[in-house]
This record gives C-alpha cells, sequence and structure tokens, in this order.
C-alpha cells in the first residue's frame, strides 16, 4: 500500500484501525519532501522535528480522535501558527513569529493534523504565479518550468506533489482555485464569512477567505466541516448552521440547473480548455443536469473593479508594517524616515506597485471616481449573479482562460492580472466556489473546471462537484 495515495478519509480509518501507524504516514511523506522539495521549493519554512515528535505523540494515545487524525498537513505563510515564523512571503516580517494560532489553524489541530510546515505565496497574496514571494519562486511539480499559480501556489505545490496530504491557502481574487487548475488539484474557495478570517494577514479585507486546498472534493468537503463556523473574533464572520459538507456526496444531481454564462465567449479561451468545458458539460447531461445559458453582463468590469478595491484595501492593511511594532526595522533620524526607509526595503515591487494605486485610489478628489465608482460595480456584478442564481443551482466556467505559463514569461503586470479574470468575480461578489481537474492540454498542463455556487450552499456545490469529478 502506498501511504501516499490514500485520502484523507481512508488514511485516518488505516490509522485508527492500527494498520498503519502515524509515524510511517510522517515517515512516507518526508520522503516525498526530501525527495522533491529542492525541485519544487514549496515551502518557506519546514518543522520536520516537531511533525515526527507529534507523530509519536499520537501514536502514544489511546483515544484516536479527530477527523485528521494524523494527516500530513501544510499552512499558507500568510496564515499565523503558533511559535511559528509567518513572513506573508515578505521581507517586511522575516523573523516575525506568531504568539497564537489562527482560527482555522486551531481547528485543524484541534482534529490532530500534523502542521509539517508554512508555505510559499506570492508577498502578501498579490500575485498569480507565486514569482512574487520575496525568497524564491515555487516551481509546478506536473512540469517544473511552469508556475504553480499563485498566490497560494506554495500549498497546491506541496499538495500535488504528495510532500502533504491536504493545506490551507487564501483566496483574494482566485488564490486557491488558480494555483489548483494549474497543478491539477481541488481547490475550494468558501462564502466569504463562512471560515473565520482571524490570523490571515489581510490583504484585502472584503475579499479574502482561507480555503482548503486537497486531492479530490471529498477530502476538500472534509476539510470544510473543520474550517467553517461563526468566531466571534472576526467580525465578518457569520453565524449560520452548522452542516455536514459531505452529506450529499455521491446523490445523484439530476434535475439541477447548471448555468454556462454567455460572456465567457468575448475572452480569448485556449483551445484545450474550450474542449474540456464541453466535455464537462456532456458529463452534466450523462448526469441528467440540465444546462442553461445565463448571463451576467458586467463581467468583463470585473477585472478593473478589482484593480481598485483590492489595492485600496491592501493601501490600507499594509500601513501597519511600518518598522517600529514588528518585522524589519529600519531606522531613520526622525519616524517619517524610519518608516520610508523600512518599507522601501521590506515590500516588493508588485506590493509598492498596489498600495500606489490603492492610495491614490482612496485620496482626497480621486475617492468618487474610482474607489466609490468601483464600488457600485461590484454591487451591479453581485445582483447579476443573484439573478442567475434565480435560474440555476451552479455555474460553470473554466477556472482559468490558459494552463500554466513558463517562469519568467509574463514581463507586463497587466498580462499577469489578466490571468484572473474568470476567478475575481466570485470574491467581488462574496460567493462560494471550487476548481476541480478537468483534464490536461497538448503539454500534459492540468485543466480546471470551476463550479460556482450559491452563497452559504457549499453542501449543493460540492454534491455537483463531486458528481463531475467521478463522472456519474
Amino acid at each position: 500500500m502506498d501511504i501516499t495515495e490514500l485520502s484523507i478519509s481512508q488514511l485516518v480509518k488505516n490509522i485508527k484501525s492500527g494498520e498503519i501507524s502515524v509515524k510511517e504516514v510522517m515517515k512516507s511523506y518526508i520522503e516525498n519532501i526530501n525527495k522533491k522539495e529542492s525541485k519544487i521549493k514549496a515551502f518557506i519554512h519546514l518543522d520536520i522535528d516537531n511533525a515526527l515528535k507529534k507523530a509519536e505523540e499520537l501514536d502514544r494515545m489511546r483515544e484516536k480522535n479527530g477527523v485528521l487524525f494524523g494527516v500530513p498537513f501544510a499552512v499558507k505563510d500568510n496564515i499565523n501558527v503558533l511559535n511559528t515564523e509567518t513572513t506573508a512571503g515578505s521581507k517586511i516580517l522575516k523573523g516575525y513569529i506568531s504568539p497564537y494560532d489562527a482560527t482555522a489553524v486551531e481547528k485543524v489541530k484541534k482534529e490532530n493534523a500534523i502542521i509539517i510546515g508554512k508555505t510559499n505565496m506570492d508577498e502578501f497574496a498579490m500575485g498569480s504565479s507565486t514569482e512574487n514571494s520575496a525568497f524564491f519562486p515555487t516551481h509546478n511539480p506536473v512540469n517544473v518550468e511552469y508556475v504553480p499559480g499563485g498566490s497560494s501556489g506554495g500549498s497546491a505545490a506541496a499538495v500535488k506533489s504528495k510532500e502533504v496530504l491536504a493545506a490551507l491557502g487564501s483566496d483574494t481574487g482566485g488564490s486557491v482555485r488558480e494555483p489548483a487548475s494549474f497543478c491539477g488539484i481541488v481547490g475550494l474557495k468558501p462564502t466569504y464569512g463562512l471560515v473565520s478570517r482571524y490570523g490571515l494577514i489581510a490583504f484585502s479585507s472584503s475579499l479574502d477567505q482561507i480555503g482548503p486546498l486537497a486531492r479530490n472534493v471529498e477530502d476538500a468537503a472534509v476539510l470544510l466541516n473543520v474550517i467553517a463556523g461563526f468566531d466571534s473574533r472576526d467580525e465578518t464572520s457569520v453565524n449560520i448552521e452548522k452542516k455536514d459538507y459531505t452529506a450529499l456526496l455521491g446523490k445523484e444531481i439530476k434535475g439541477k440547473k447548471i448555468g454556462i454564462i454567455k460572456e465567457i465567449t468575448d475572452f480569448d479561451l485556449q483551445q484545450e480548455i474550450k474542449s474540456a468545458l464541453n466535455k464537462t458539460v456532456d458529463t452534466l447531461n450523462k448526469l441528467q443536469a440540465e444546462v442553461i445559458e445565463v448571463s451576467i453582463p458586467h463581467l468583463k468590469y470585473a477585472l478593473p473593479v478589482y484593480y481598485i478595491i483590492a489595492p485600496s484595501e491592501a493601501s490600507a492593511n499594509l500601513a501597519r508594517f511600518d518598522g517600529v511594532r514588528y518585522g524589519l526595522i529600519r531606522e531613520g533620524n526622525n519616524l517619517k524616515e524610519t518608516y520610508q526607509l523600512t518599507r522601501t526595503e521590506g515590500f516588493g515591487e508588485e506590493v509598492k506597485r498596489r498600495i500606489l494605486i490603492g492610495t491614490f485610489a482612496l485620496s482626497s478628489g480621486y475617492y468618487d471616481a474610482y474607489y466609490l465608482k468601483a464600488s457600485k460595480v461590484r454591487r451591479i456584478i453581485a445582483n447579476e449573479f443573484e439573478n442567475a442564481f434565480k435560474k440555476v443551482d451552479a455555474l460553470l466556467l473554466p477556472t482559468t482562460a490558459t494552463t500554466a505559463f513558463k517562469i519568467g514569461e509574463k514581463k507586463s503586470p497587466l498580462e499577469m492580472y489578466a490571468t484572473d479574470i474568470f476567478t475575481i468575480p466570485v470574491n467581488l461578489a462574496g460567493l462560494p466556489a471550487i476548481s476541480i481537474p478537468s483534464g490536461n492540454d497538448k503539454k500534459g498542463l492540468p485543466i480546471g473546471m470551476q463550479l460556482i455556487g450559491k452563497w452559504f450552499k457549499e453542501e449543493e456545490l460540492l454534491q455537483i462537484a463531486y458528481s463531475i469529478e467521478n463522472g456519474g
């Protein structure tokens, strides 16, 4: 038996039955890390010694409780883990040791998962390729010449390469779904407010959401069961009835209405992705779901709206990194010079670019013309999704317009921003969405299909995704 091939439920069942030990599990995954990590570079920080100690501790337990008992796990480096360095992929936080666990991490630990390390990411989650990390780029395990996507590229690469069984990422404009698509795994972005953001280093507070990266839909559902739920420490956390997100997995989707957004034809899609979309529609027809066309007329405005709102919120959120309270400190002759020296050295080019854009958009005389107008169009986009969901149960579209691109290929920031065109609208509307593998292109690079669900209806979204994944 290859331990690293087991799903979460299979692995935990085998551990609890005594068929395999947690230490055996950890050694299998560590072996993969030793073989692959030098080429992939998924991790900023690894904690192998403590992971093995935790494995031995779990093996000694009489009561083997927890749905993630002994599961090798990774956490994106903008999510706080107690007594562990948390850098958000930036020089400005190098050496910062977190004094607490994020709520999502608390919940994962409570279920007795073992956190092996913190994964690489685009600095402060600003990027689509994990090339914007202050430390090094991460490589796609499918082909190391290509990017793994971003900003949760390290988490996606670690799961795909079987260095861990599952991981947490964060999704502000597609940062869980896009790397899941590029690496050929499952990435779930929950409804805004379903998973606590407490302990997540903020990029854009009205868009950020923690989500799981896993090898299959069932594992993603199991992880959502763990991390979802109300948290009084997060003012954006929504207090709704607790659900079992695995409950509908395997139930038929006959009669479900799935919408195809007609405006996606306005965008230049890679031919193999068009074919994959058509193949997914064929699968839905085979499953006796009803596929109908819907319209989101303002879809084309999602990208410019996002790149006003997200940088504006980032410019406010990143003001706290000032060389006074934590992280990098470069002392000047006065307070202003200290700020300037610290932020100039500590922030990378993309972060500086977005801070400048956001500060400009919020400045006196420009707020109404940019931020306020963008907020109004954001509301229109959300309303158009709401109207679409009066007709359908879910929406189907590609996760990305192309498969992964080569490291260093995209020179222009605008070219890079355009990679998120199909993921960004979901965050603007606060909707749940999932990326599932849908074959490969002629280069062997993975293709991802995206399903968008109704607000707080993740159980139905996962039901449909599971049916597509298993082809009926």
